[in-house]
């Protein structure tokens, strides 16, 4: 069963910064992929950021240029670095991974932690 934990959250003001990490509970180098979503309260789930296992990086329009996304397989860990922060990054955020199995791709989740900036 795989777990991912969210950490790092919390309440900022605008243009500050804070590093989410998302931990697994196995090897990160089994996924074909993770990412970060984000959810603010009346929106659907949107991607922010994802990194494949080469280290490939794709990223929202609104969030290039300040958040980075990147991966420690030795700590079975994926990072968000979050700068100049705005009042619309507000959401809870999500960790995701993406296990590919045959022709089958399996989503994990994680519990999700509150990003609160401030104007």
């Amino acid at each position: 069963q795989v777990q991912l934990v969210e950490s790092g959250g919390g309440l900022v003001q605008a243009g500050g910064s804070l590093r989410l990490s998302c931990a697994a509970s196995g090897s990160i180098n089994s996924f074909s992929a993770m990412g970060w979503y984000r959810q603010a309260p009346g929106n659907q789930r949107e991607m922010v950021a994802t990194i494949t296992r080469n280290d490939a990086t794709n990223y929202a329009d609104s969030v290039k240029g300040r958040f980075t996304i990147s991966r420690d397989n030795a700590k079975n860990t994926m990072y968000l670095q979050m700068n100049s922060l705005k009042p619309d990054d507000t959401a809870v955020y999500y960790c995701n991974a993406k296990r590919l199995v045959i022709a089958t791709t399996y989503d994990y989740w994680g519990q999700g932690t509150q990003v609160t900036v401030s104007s």
